[in-house]
């Protein structure tokens, strides 16, 4: 259960901080940021298929121009916000029904 915690949260810090990268343009961080830190989380939860496009973006296709570069962190983004909700949508699952578990002080 800690490790899906730490990956979550790893997850929700790693989009604070492409977003921010993003909002301010800082080219510099946001590559940093999609080739080592979205792929090392992506394996880490076991997500190839980001890790793939992370490294895509800069080993198989590089960039040629910055809207190009831009476009690719977008998607990135997008891709790393449906794994936050599909993490949202089972914590709030699991969360629900471990309150609807009985417990023995519920039988007075």
């Amino acid at each position: 259960m800690t490790h899906s915690i730490d990956i979550q949260l790893g997850l929700e810090d790693l989009l604070g901080d492409l977003r921010f990268a993003r909002k301010s343009d800082n080219l510099g961080r946001m590559a940093l940021l999609a080739y080592c830190d979205a792929k090392g989380w992506a394996r880490r939860a076991g997500k190839s298929d980001v890790a793939d496009t992370a490294l895509r973006m800069f080993a198989e296709n590089p960039c040629q121009s910055k809207v190009e570069f831009l476009a690719g962190i977008d998607n990135l983004i997008a891709t790393l916000e449906l794994h936050d909700r599909e993490y949202q949508r089972t914590t709030t699952r699991n969360s629900g029904s471990a309150l609807a578990v009985p417990t023995i002080y519920d039988y007075h």
